[in-house]
């Protein structure tokens, strides 16, 4: 039962409990209860609106920023990556295996004030020993919701 109600709400958290009731073919306190259980064990952390930005005015640029870090001894990764996810330009911070050690999703008005924000405030930092910022030139899909879908890119085409 918990993952079918995580997989519908991951689709669409603004189902209400009597559509997944009618759904999942259950009783709408089992579900209401199953629902609290998650948000209070932490597996249900929240509910976000996926935005397509590009549609208004007031766009923001986003980059995908990878930084290498010296581990501390007594915290590993842990230190830094709390001080990083602290900043409002922070959407995500992720520690990954391969060629950098955690991968840093920021957003700002303009390319100007993302590479601002990393020569500042990342870079810097004591462990930080290198940054490498990837901008995002566009979106297709986000968290499982396609974007642009029914617009044609035709960046790569080349015209006769």
């Amino acid at each position: 039962m918990k993952n079918e109600i995580l997989k519908l709400l991951n689709r669409n958290a603004r189902y209400t409990v009597e559509e997944l009731a009618t759904m999942l073919d259950m009783n709408v306190n089992d579900i209401k209860a199953e629902i609290k259980r998650l948000e209070k064990d932490g597996v249900i952390c929240g509910y976000k609106t996926v935005i397509d930005w590009e549609k208004l005015d007031g766009a923001y640029v986003s980059a995908i920023i990878e930084i290498n870090v010296v581990p501390k001894a007594d915290c590993g990764f842990e230190e830094v990556a709390e001080k990083i996810s602290s900043y409002d330009e922070v959407e995500s911070v992720y520690l990954m295996s391969g060629g950098y050690d955690l991968n840093v999703v920021v957003k700002g008005k303009t390319l100007q004030d993302v590479a601002r924000f990393v020569a500042r405030e990342l870079a810097p930092m004591d462990s930080v020993t290198s940054t490498a910022t990837h901008f995002v030139l566009r979106r297709y899909k986000e968290l499982d919701v396609k974007l642009c879908e029914n617009e044609v890119d035709d960046r790569g085409q080349i015209l006769l």
